[in-house]
């Protein structure tokens, strides 16, 4: 880790930026006190990682949350729990800051819950090799809960963030947020800026644009026949459907950024009748610069039209996920500087995958996303954390927070 140097020319006109006014004796007190802790933040990712909590795995939840709360409050860190049934509860915590007249604050960001089901832990616990761990959930994102922990408990112990800094943990992500939207709604209401754990890229890189994404789930009648004696008196929903996918996909690049995909199809009885009822899945995902509306009105009018006579579509369920519009540069810019004074340098990118962070910023709130330690291959068997950029990462969220003002 190099020495504390100036963070460099702030962007004050933004109003988010000003002089940094942390001393550098309290900023190198906490960069050499994060140095120190790889070993414990090993041990508490470790802990939570053997513990299995697919959303909706109530109990599982609660236990994380328990585990993180008991550090965070030995640290003399407030916390609070928020109890969301049929999911867990989320974690509320916070720093206060050192300046009284500062005007909102900083938010930490992160998920419990992971999209494993009950019994992975048994089948495959965590594991280390070659300075890799390995395990359920632990890039997605429980080594970014860790480190936020972590970097809270740095500036409980040393200061130098002049806002408040407070965390928000929450349990139902990996489902799109369907009980916690209005918990980050009530709670990151007044923020300044948004900064989340999700994990950072295998490259390294941070993310700083997100599309949103909708999953539309469809069903197509047709008229059930016998397919040697009478076909002419059928109408297929197996045909119905496919000219409903070739339309669909042919939305795909209708405005910059738009994709749309039918992952999934089931339909038929059997191969001697003439269809009478299909289905599918569409996936949609969109920039915040695109017209969704006009592209979900495009969608729902392919699906009800009558692509072939005597058959019929609807609309079963529809749910998504907001983008995350692109981070204003001089918070990035910021970040790319703190990460340079530890020692590293990163790029950001813009991905395709959804994040609570398109919940704040459609909030309009500026947000920066992928911060957590650097890992890969999330929701699979070889999913990963690279445990070396534990202490760098956390280094460079601490300098980000106590230089935004």
């Amino acid at each position: 880790m190099s020495s504390l140097q100036s963070p460099g020319p702030s962007s004050s006109e933004t109003g988010l930026l000003s002089p940094a006014s942390t001393s550098p004796e309290t900023a190198q007190a906490v960069l050499d006190w994060l140095a120190t802790q790889q070993q414990a933040m090993t041990d508490l990712l470790a802990q939570i990682v053997n513990i299995d909590s697919g959303s909706g795995h109530e109990a599982g939840v609660r236990e994380v949350a328990a585990v993180l709360r008991g550090r965070l409050e030995s640290a003399g860190i407030a916390v609070q729990t928020l109890p969301e049934p049929g999911w867990g509860e989320c974690l509320l915590a916070r720093v206060p800051g050192s300046d009284a007249a500062a005007d909102g604050h900083l938010q930490l960001m992160g998920h419990m819950d992971t999209v494993f089901p009950l019994g992975t832990v048994a089948e495959r616990p965590w594991r280390v090799q070659e300075g890799k761990a390995y395990g359920p959930g632990v890039a997605d994102m429980k080594s970014g809960l860790v480190m936020n922990v972590f970097v809270a408990e740095a500036l409980a112990r040393f200061g130098g963030n002049a806002r408040p800094v407070h965390l928000l943990f929450t349990c139902d992500e990996e489902v799109g947020s369907p009980a916690c939207r209005h918990v980050i709604r009530k709670h990151v209401q007044g923020a300044s800026a948004v900064l989340n754990a999700e994990p950072g890229r295998i490259s390294g890189n941070v993310v700083n644009e997100r599309k949103g994404s909708y999953r539309i789930d469809f069903e197509v009648q047709g008229v059930a026949a016998h397919a040697g004696i009478n076909p002419a008196q059928g109408a297929s929903a197996i045909d119905a459907l496919a000219r409903k996918i070739l339309a669909l996909h042919a939305l795909t690049g209708c405005e910059p950024g738009i994709t749309v995909n039918v992952g999934f199809i089931q339909g038929g009885m059997a191969s001697n009748v003439v269809a009478p009822l299909a289905s599918a899945h569409v996936d949609l995902r969109y920039s915040a610069d695109n017209d969704v509306q006009a592209v979900l009105a495009r969608i729902q009018a392919i699906i009800e039209e009558e692509s072939l006579p005597r058959t019929s579509g609807r609309i079963l369920e529809s749910r998504g996920a907001l983008p995350m519009a692109r981070t204003p540069a001089h918070i990035l810019e910021l970040y790319q500087r703190s990460a340079a004074q530890v020692g590293f340098a990163v790029e950001a990118e813009a991905t395709g995958g959804a994040a609570d962070s398109g919940i704040t910023s459609d909030m309009g709130i500026p947000s920066l996303c992928a911060l957590g330690p650097v890992g890969g291959y999330p929701h699979s068997e070889r999913e990963f954390c690279d445990l070396s950029s534990f202490v760098p990462r956390a280094q460079a969220l601490a300098l980000t927070l106590m230089n935004l003002r």
